[in-house]
């Protein structure tokens, strides 16, 4: 593998795995820093000589071996059977989550921090009015554009969306 595809599969699926690890340490700093020893450890073995059929499918069956290798660490599980091998519903689910993620990195800043307030801490509009100064009808606003461009980037044959991980 040369380090173009490598680019190339690191950027396609970072993110996506990133939630997949997410979902078994559920700490954030910990799944990246999983993925990023992932990524290392194919990078390695490939240039060890090492063939990797398929880079997704390695990937995550890489990472979730990190993942235990951690959960082991931290005494929380004991053994592999704790964490199920990765299956497509896993896959399809990293790489919605991730697309959500990159989509509400995609919002403008003001609308993106009113949607996080919203949706990941829980608060009101009135709350949100209060702590940045503005308008409840603003946050309103804000939040109405935010719904509206995050379903207009996930449209494509998606179920309504919802943010469980938020």
């Amino acid at each position: 593998m040369n380090v173009r595809e490598f680019e190339r599969y690191y950027k396609k699926l970072y993110m996506p795995l990133c939630m997949y690890a997410l979902r078994l340490v559920e700490e954030s700093t910990v799944s990246e820093d999983v993925v990023q020893d992932a990524f290392i450890k194919a990078w390695r073995y490939s240039e060890e000589g090492g063939v990797i059929s398929s880079f997704p499918s390695f990937m995550y069956r890489t990472v979730r071996n990190e993942c235990l290798l951690f959960l082991r660490g931290k005494k929380t599980m004991v053994g592999e059977e704790y964490i199920p091998e990765v299956s497509e519903t896993d896959i399809d689910t990293s790489e919605r989550d991730a697309k959500i993620w990159r989509a509400i990195g995609m919002l403008p800043e003001k609308c993106k921090k009113v949607f996080l307030m919203s949706k990941q801490k829980g608060m009101s509009n009135e709350q949100i009015a209060e702590e940045m100064g503005i308008a409840v009808k603003t946050v309103k606003n804000q939040m109405t554009k935010a719904l509206s461009r995050l379903r207009e980037v996930l449209k494509d044959g998606e179920k309504p969306f919802f943010l469980p991980f938020l």
